[in-house]
């Protein structure tokens, strides 16, 4: 019987991302960093930060810097089109931190999820195309930009995230330098193979089953562009210290799912469990500086 729980990495994996990763490098690091008049905490000072990312979209979002840094971190959002602003989970005591807006909106913006504004299903019929594949070089310029900032000391840059940017922690860590250690709570997009061997009930993961149906293709074909991105291969890939961690009672992102990402790492590597479902779990604050500020 197939384990659908281990990696299945396309071929052409390593080039397709080479080759990802390359035109990416080839955009120039040109951004803004401009006061703003939100500061909601009283330990960090939050300014907006834009940058020019993929096909010369303006990429925009913020970076909070306290008074005596001790390393930094990109943050990025979980799975919906709105920003994820600077609060106790997007920040750290003593971190500068910075979060972008993968979609091009607001630095701030807030918008409750809707399927119809959902994006999971665009340009999925070919791993070219997927919108996966721009936001994650976006990701990866967005890197080189927290780089260039003042008080960032390039060695000392973590990619972290939750959900959506859990999996996309885990996806940037193996592919950007920048990155000296990974936070990936409740990694997203893990062992996709069984997800999809179960029904799908819940959005915005049916987004994709829904428009699979409408495929000649049906679920193979998508399957076929996720398994250049699903976490459990990107895993394989990574060098760096990686925290990974995952809730006991999570519906979206499954245990047996988090449990195949953690064992595809090579690397350095600890898992948390948290008797908890897919959210926020103060204990988390914690526990990724400590994994941040010390591999």
């Amino acid at each position: 019987m197939e384990d659908l729980f281990s990696p299945y990495l396309p071929e052409n994996f390593d080039s397709f991302w080479h080759e990802t990763v390359e035109e990416c490098e080839a955009v120039s690091v040109d951004f803004s960093r401009t006061s703003s008049e939100l500061q909601p905490l009283p330990s960090h000072e939050v300014e907006l930060l834009e940058f020019t990312g993929m096909a010369g979209r303006r990429i925009k979002g913020w970076i909070a810097t306290p008074e005596s840094p001790v390393g930094a971190f990109l943050w990025i959002p979980a799975y919906g089109r709105e920003s994820h602003l600077p609060n106790k989970y997007s920040t750290r005591e003593g971190m500068i931190s910075a979060s972008f807006n993968l979609h091009g909106l607001g630095a701030f913006l807030q918008e409750e999820y809707d399927p119809k504004r959902g994006y999971f299903s665009k340009g999925i019929a070919d791993p070219h195309t997927w919108v996966f594949r721009r936001m994650t070089q976006d990701c990866l310029i967005s890197l080189r930009v927290l780089a260039e900032q003042a008080g960032v000391e390039r060695s000392r840059i973590s990619a972290a995230g939750l959900s959506q940017g859990g999996g996309m922690a885990i996806w940037a860590g193996a592919r950007s330098n920048l990155v000296r250690s990974i936070v990936a709570d409740l990694p997203f997009l893990s062992a996709m193979r069984h997800t999809f061997s179960q029904q799908i009930y819940r959005y915005p993961l049916k987004e994709i089953t829904d428009f699979a149906e409408t495929l000649p293709g049906g679920m193979e074909a998508v399957l076929r562009t996720i398994a250049y991105f699903d976490t459990v291969n990107q895993a394989t890939r990574v060098r760096k210290p990686t925290l990974v961690s995952l809730g006991l009672r999570d519906p979206a992102v499954r245990p047996d799912t988090v449990r195949a990402v953690y064992r595809a790492l090579p690397s350095e590597k600890k898992l948390v469990e948290y008797e908890s479902g897919h959210d926020w779990n103060p204990k988390m604050i914690e526990a990724d500086r400590d994994w941040m500020t010390t591999k």
